[in-house]
C-alpha cells in the first residue's frame, strides 16, 4: 500500500472511530444535560415576536451539545497522543493525529472556542447577567482576540503573510494580514452562529463545509489535518442523528462558535479565505441577512424581512423547518461544490 493510500486509509479510520464512540456516548450525554436542565428555556422575546412564536415548542430543549462536536475529536487526540508515547505498538503511532505543523493550532482554537460557547450558554440558560447570555458585542469580542492571537501566531511564529487570490496566485499582505485574518475569523464564527436556528440546519451545513476542506487538505498533502477534520466530522454526524427534525438537542454557542472558528482558520491556514463566501455560502447568506435587516431598520425604520436571520424568514411566510433545512442544504452544497471547482480551476489556469 502507497504511503497516500495509507494517509486516506488512516483518516477514513479515525473518522469511523470517531463516529461510534459519538454515537455510544451521544444517550448518556443527552441524559445529563436533560437531568441538570441545561435546556433552552424563555424563547418568548418582545423584540422578536415571530421568532418567539415559530419556536415557542423548543423551550426546554437540551442546549450545549455542541461540546460533544469538539469533546469527542479533543479526547481521541490526547488518547492517541497519550498511548503513542506510552507504548511501541505502530497502531497507535498510526492513528496519533497531533502534530506542531499542522493540527495543534487548530486543536487549541477549537477547544478555546468552544469553551467561551460553554460561558456564553451557561449564562444564557441560567440567567446569569442578563436574559440571553453574553451580548453580541462580547461575543464578537471574545472572538476578535482569540483571532488575533492566531493572527499573531501566523504572523510572528510562522512568518506567515499570504493569501491565495484565485486566479492570481499567493499575494503578500504585510502587516495587513493581522486585520485580514482578524477580520475572516470573525465573520466566519459571527455568520455560523447566526445559521444555528432550526433543526439540523447549521451541522449539516458544517458536514457539507468540512467536506470540501477535507478535499483540500488532501490535495495540499496536509495529511495530519485531513485526519483531524475526518474525526471532527465522525463526531458531528451522530449529533446531526439526534438534531433531526424534531430535534432532541441543540449545539448552542459552544458548537456554532467552535465551528465557526474552525473554518475561520482553516479558510487561513489553506489559503481559501477568498473562497469562503461559497464553501460557507449559507452562512454568509445568513449573516448577510442580519446586516440588511439592521441597515435597513436603523436608516430606513423598517424591515426588509419578516424576520431575521433569514431562515427564519421563510418559516414566516409557511415553509416547514425540515423544508427550510433540505433546501439550504441543497443551496449549501452548490455554493460550496461552486468553491471548490474555482480553487481547481484557478490552480491550474495560474500553471498554464
Amino acid at each position: 500500500m502507497d504511503i497516500f493510500t495509507l494517509q486516506i486509509v488512516r483518516a477514513i479510520l479515525l473518522g469511523f472511530i470517531s463516529m461510534v464512540f459519538a454515537f455510544f456516548i451521544s444517550p448518556y450525554l443527552l441524559g445529563f444535560l436533560k437531568k441538570y436542565q441545561f435546556g433552552t428555556k424563555n424563547t418568548k422575546d418582545d423584540a422578536a415576536p415571530i421568532f418567539s412564536k415559530l419556536h415557542k415548542d423548543d423551550d426546554g430543549t437540551p442546549r450545549m451539545a455542541g461540546i460533544l462536536i469538539w469533546g469527542v475529536p479533543v479526547f481521541l487526540a490526547c488518547l492517541f497522543w497519550i498511548l503513542s508515547k506510552l507504548t511501541n505498538l505502530d497502531v497507535f503511532h498510526l492513528l496519533n493525529f497531533i502534530s506542531r505543523q499542522e493540527t495543534l493550532l487548530i486543536i487549541g482554537v477549537i477547544v478555546l472556542a468552544g469553551l467561551i460557547g460553554i460561558i456564553d450558554d451557561f449564562m444564557s440558560i441560567f440567567k446569569i447577567g442578563g436574559k440571553k447570555g453574553l451580548n453580541m458585542f462580547k461575543r464578537l469580542l471574545m472572538c476578535a482576540v482569540l483571532g488575533l492571537v492566531c493572527a499573531l501566531w501566523f504572523y510572528f511564529k510562522l512568518d506567515w503573510t499570504v493569501t491565495f487570490v484565485p486566479f492570481k496566485g499567493l499575494v503578500d499582505l504585510g502587516l495587513w494580514f493581522i486585520p485580514f485574518f482578524v477580520f475572516i475569523f470573525v465573520a466566519s464564527t459571527f455568520s455560523l452562529n447566526e445559521t444555528d436556528g432550526i433543526d439540523g440546519l447549521s451541522s449539516g451545513v458544517s458536514l457539507i463545509a468540512l467536506s470540501v476542506f477535507i478535499i483540500i487538505s488532501i490535495v495540499q498533502g496536509r495529511f495530519e489535518l485531513t485526519a483531524l477534520l475526518m474525526v471532527i466530522g465522525g463526531a458531528l454526524v451522530p449529533y446531526l442523528w439526534y438534531n433531526m427534525p424534531t430535534a432532541k438537542w441543540f449545539m448552542g454557542d459552544t458548537g456554532s462558535m467552535m465551528l465557526g472558528a474552525l473554518f475561520g482558520v482553516l479558510a487561513m491556514y489553506t489559503n481559501t479565505a477568498l473562497l469562503l463566501p461559497l464553501i460557507l455560502c449559507v452562512p454568509f447568506m445568513e449573516s448577510l441577512s442580519v446586516i440588511i435587516q439592521l441597515t435597513s431598520k436603523k436608516l430606513r425604520h423598517k424591515k426588509i424581512f419578516l424576520s431575521t436571520p433569514i431562515h427564519h424568514h421563510f418559516e414566516a411566510i409557511g415553509w416547514s423547518e425540515s423544508l427550510v433545512t433540505m433546501r439550504f442544504w441543497l443551496i449549501q452544497a452548490v455554493g460550496a461544490g461552486f468553491g471548490l471547482i474555482l480553487y481547481f480551476l484557478s490552480g491550474l489556469l495560474i500553471l498554464f
